[in-house]
């Protein structure tokens, strides 16, 4: 994979690449809300905590398709709120490591299917063939 964070002619990228190629499996993951494992709404007035938990469904979900994080090419995030921003880059930070950072678009969006969700995250990955 080839991470171009910020080629020339584009502005600068804050925790994102602007460019990310890649060749091998293709991972595709549905968009994961703030969830626990029963399918509950967590923290619901706190963004961080609801970040976090999106992230660690994100992982459960690669992990089922024999990916990690640092094979993700591409995030696309919904949020409700963009003062929540700061609490996604946090969990998103948290969840990249010390990796390249994939690309990504952000959205704000009126709602989410479940109300109380401040934030979804879909992906894009791809392992080796």
């Amino acid at each position: 994979m080839e991470h171009f964070e910020r080629p020339a002619g584009l502005g600068p990228a804050n925790g994102y690449s602007h460019v990310v190629a890649a060749a091998g499996r293709l991972v595709t993951v549905s968009g994961q809300l703030p969830v626990n494992s029963e399918g509950s709404i967590v923290a619901a007035d706190d963004p961080l905590i609801q970040a976090r938990q999106v992230f660690a469904n994100l992982k459960f979900a690669l992990a089922a398709a024999g990916a990690q994080p640092r094979d993700v090419m591409r995030l696309t995030v919904f949020l409700t709120d963009l003062a929540d921003l700061l609490a996604f880059r946090t969990a998103r930070d948290e969840f990249i490591g010390e990796g390249p950072a994939p690309a990504s678009s952000l959205v704000q969006v009126a709602g989410l299917v479940l109300p109380e969700a401040r934030i979804e995250v879909d992906a894009l990955a791809v392992t080796p063939s």
